[in-house]
């Protein structure tokens, strides 16, 4: 974006240079002509001086050469034809032929248009200038491009406004150099203002970075660029889309605003925002408003929702992890979780879970003041719960729960499915066991009774949410309950809370 800065603007800047001085047509009312002219007549029907052959004259300041010329007195009214050449200090005009009336302030160039100076030249088909709008025009494509450098703009219709320095550019509009390349459907600069706005579909190369918006403006002063509707930033593997785009690449950041979604494809994640700050400079992404991160991995793919994330990525643009603030909740198919707070590591892949974190797996649900779960491809393989931890089973779609709380828990799981529970310190379980009941035709499950334990540690055997093995590190505190004497005071463990309604259903949901 800079080199734009450097060279758009100089490219317009300069075609001001080229125009103004030699169509300025506001010095004396006679035609002083110049040894040279081989030929001289006098129409007196039409008032016309013919000059032929050769012909050099100065006009209102502007000396002139061409083939021949007809002069208007009483009109004040010059007609040029032929290899037509104008000159005023280093510039130099060329066309083959040119009609000025001295009265309206009117020019029009034919032919071959060319107009340069010791840095840049511009041509084009025709050219009209009206010095008294202060304006000068080409509606069938120009060209300017350095006589230095390789710096090319084109486009169908120019107009160009020497008094204000005002420049707009119309039609297909093309730039080029060695670095940039940008095209649009409308280019306007205002001087006064340092700034470059540009109208309808517009892209721009430079190096990796290819740059879309449907409007936008550049400021040559502070070096900000604006991209606006259905904007976007693409860099290597990184693409930034959004309603709005501020480019500062001095700062060497971006900033969206409204509807606003970074995708990684190294990482093969996307980030969703109402406001986002993407930075080169510190491989990061800061997002607010609604923001959703979606992280593919294998066949599955997590989401996590918050009002804030933070994403750090190293120098290689890797992840390495990610910050997630306030109204957490994240989603995949098999592993859903809620908290305050989110701190995930990308490699290895742990979610950290932070005040009052509850996390989903099938029939289990496990609660703690904090939680770190460590997954592989999205696939939960442990969770650590540490204090006023607990782990509640679903059984028989609500009526009983199976149970287990503690200081400390280690939970592992298979395929998503919880398989063990070790509890460290004030261990307490309280379960459903179970017996099948079998005959010639069927096999019925039959709830024994309830169990409830008490020991320092314990380890639990699960398997789908059933208990099937227990290991005491201490001798347990225990009471069998038979299914129809069972004490309600002990059904249930003292920290026991079921948060169905918690728990997100899809990934749209968590957004809602």
């Amino acid at each position: 974006m800079r080199q734009l800065k450097q060279s758009v603007i100089f490219a317009l800047i300069i075609s001001a240079s080229l125009f103004w001085p030699l169509l300025n047509y506001g010095q004396g009312k006679t035609l002083e002509l110049l040894p040279g002219s081989e030929k001289l007549g006098y129409d007196s029907k039409s008032g016309a001086h013919r000059l032929v052959g050769t012909v050099n004259f100065v006009y209102q300041g502007n000396t002139m050469y061409c083939d021949s010329a007809h002069y208007f007195d009483k009109q004040q009214r010059v007609k040029a034809f032929g290899k037509v050449h104008i000159v005023k200090d280093a510039i130099n005009l060329y066309c083959d032929s040119l009609d000025y009336n001295g009265k309206t302030k009117k020019a029009k160039l034919w032919g071959h248009v060319r107009v340069r100076d010791q840095e840049y030249k511009l041509s084009t088909d025709s050219l009209d200038y009206d010095a008294k709008k202060g304006r000068a025009t080409y509606t069938n494509w120009s060209k300017i491009e350095s006589i230095s450098s390789k710096e090319v703009i084109k486009s169908k219709i120019g107009y160009f406004y020497p008094d204000t320095k005002d420049f707009f550019f119309s039609g297909k509009v093309q730039y080029k150099n060695e670095e940039l390349s940008m095209t649009t459907d409308t280019l306007q600069y205002r001087y006064a203002k340092q700034l470059t706005q540009f109208f309808g579909p517009t892209t721009i190369l430079r190096g990796d970075t290819k740059m879309f918006c449907e409007r936008g403006w550049f400021n040559v002063q502070t070096q900000e660029g604006s991209l606006i509707k259905n904007a976007w930033v693409k860099q290597e593997a990184r693409t930034m889309i959004g309603d709005t785009l501020l480019y500062q690449p001095q700062l060497g950041k971006s900033i969206g605003k409204g509807h606003v979604e970074i995708h990684d494809t190294l990482e093969k994640t996307i980030f969703y925002g109402d406001y986002a700050v993407n930075s080169d400079t510190t491989h990061s992404q800061f997002l607010r408003g609604h923001v959703l991160a979606r992280k593919v991995n294998g066949k599955d793919t997590l989401y996590v929702h918050a009002d804030t994330l933070f994403n750090q990525n190293d120098t290689l643009n890797k992840g390495l992890y990610t910050k997630a603030f306030h109204n957490v909740k994240v989603f995949n198919s098999t592993v859903q979780a809620v908290c305050d707070s989110l701190y995930m590591n990308q490699q290895p892949e742990v979610l950290n879970l932070f005040y009052s974190p509850i996390l989903w797996s099938r029939n289990a649900e496990l609660k703690g003041d904090t939680m770190r779960v460590f997954l592989n491809d999205s696939v939960i393989e442990r969770a650590e719960i540490r204090t006023k931890s607990s782990v509640v089973m679903e059984l028989d779609s609500g009526t009983y729960y199976n149970q287990v709380a503690g200081q400390f828990i280690n939970a592992y799981f298979q395929k998503n499915e919880l398989i063990r529970t070790d509890v460290r310190g004030n261990a307490q379980t309280v379960f459903f066991p179970e017996e099948e009941l079998k005959t010639d035709t069927l096999v019925t499950v039959k709830r024994k009774g309830m169990n409830r334990l008490y020991s320092s540690d314990i380890n639990i055997y699960l398997d789908s949410g059933e208990v099937t093995g227990i290991t005491y590190l201490e001798k347990p505190d225990g009471v069998f309950y038979p299914m129809n004497q069972i004490n309600k005071d002990e059904q249930f463990i003292p920290s026991f809370k079921w948060n169905p309604m918690l728990r997100p259903k899809s990934w749209e949901e968590i957004i809602h």
